[in-house]
């Protein structure tokens, strides 16, 4: 590439890594608020939350990659145009080629770099994302628990206390089995043994709802067993997790499917510059309709995608839909331009 195409090759890099700082920014701190909401009640070190929360930042790319070349284009461009230099590059003589040349450049690297991430990457730091969350939410220790907010025990048993400095006030228990059973006391203990729970429980009632009557008990003291249910292990279903590995190893319609869906989300970039190449550049035209035209057809083929991509699991066939919305953007656009011209 000579001057001019490093340039234009820059002043797109440039603006393809501003866009990506702040789709990041934004949408990392959006799970980090999510993961601390969740995290927090159960007294989980703030450390672990950050930890957790940068092995969502490969996906997060891998999600918000097109809106980084769609964004990053248009900012490029309107620099660009806005500065003369476009004009300065065609006085001069040269050709669409010089400005072509980058759009190459910067179509290979998105297109090698979506392909490792969407394959390899993102998968693998997903994987150890979804794994530590979710032992994180299944280690609980009462002793640190501050607000219990309903913890959903087990498949029967609620329970919600205070816990102030380790002493466990307000504690009620709601069992859900034949007969709704409602426990309150005041205090107590709760002693965590490996099978089971301990309830001591000071001054409070124990209300057993039956078919025709209701029990109620006070107590001074009340001494109350529940069992742990089984520790569940960790499934690696989610299909983020599976890397290319996992996928090759796993030769199911479902692993084909997301296959064919990461392969759709490589070429909807190439879509992406395809479509800004012909319908922003060779036609010469920067306007702001030009350009939300442009922008509001990417939304729609990645909107598309999204839905499909929720839905195609449950009904296979739709997977050749998949593959034809990535034309959505040309078709979009070719639209505009026919309609411009009637």
């Amino acid at each position: 590439m000579n001057r001019i195409n490093l340039y234009i090759f820059s002043q797109i890099v440039n603006s393809c890594t501003l866009v990506f700082f702040i789709f990041i920014s934004v949408a990392w701190l959006l799970q980090l608020s999510r993961l601390f909401t969740t995290l927090t009640t159960l007294q989980i070190n703030i450390v672990e939350i950050l930890i957790l929360s940068f092995l969502i930042i490969p996906n997060l790319i891998n999600i918000t990659l097109p809106f980084i070349l769609t964004f990053g284009f248009v900012l490029a461009f309107i620099k660009l145009s806005r500065d003369r230099e476009l004009i300065a590059i065609f006085s001069l003589g040269l050709s669409l080629n010089e400005i072509r040349k980058p759009i190459i450049f910067v179509l290979i690297f998105f297109t090698i770099f979506s392909t490792i991430l969407g394959f390899i990457f993102s998968p693998n730091t997903y994987s150890i994302y979804k794994e530590k969350e979710f032992d994180l939410k299944n280690s609980i220790n009462f002793e640190k628990i501050n607000l219990s907010n309903f913890l959903k025990f087990n498949k029967n048993i609620t329970l919600d206390f205070e816990n102030k400095g380790g002493k466990f006030n307000n504690i009620l228990i709601n069992i859900d089995e034949i007969n709704d059973t409602i426990i309150f006391a005041k205090n107590g203990n709760i002693i965590q043994k490996k099978d089971n729970l301990e309830f001591i429980l000071n001054n409070g009632f124990k209300i057993e709802i039956k078919e025709n009557e209701i029990d109620n008990l006070s107590f001074d003291t009340y001494v109350a067993n529940f069992p742990i249910d089984e520790i569940q292990e960790y499934n690696k279903f989610d299909p983020n997790t599976l890397n290319v590995i996992d996928l090759i190893n796993d030769d199911t319609q479902r692993s084909n499917i997301i296959i064919n869906l990461r392969i759709v989300d490589t070429l909807i970039l190439i879509s992406i510059c395809i479509s800004f190449y012909f319908f922003i550049i060779v036609k010469n035209n920067y306007s702001f309709q030009n350009l939300m035209i442009y922008i509001i057809s990417c939304i729609i083929c990645l909107t598309f995608d999204n839905l499909l991509e929720s839905i195609v699991f449950d009904e296979s066939h739709l997977i050749l839909l998949s593959f034809a919305n990535i034309l959505t953007i040309n078709i979009i656009t070719l639209l505009y331009l026919i309609i411009r011209k009637t």
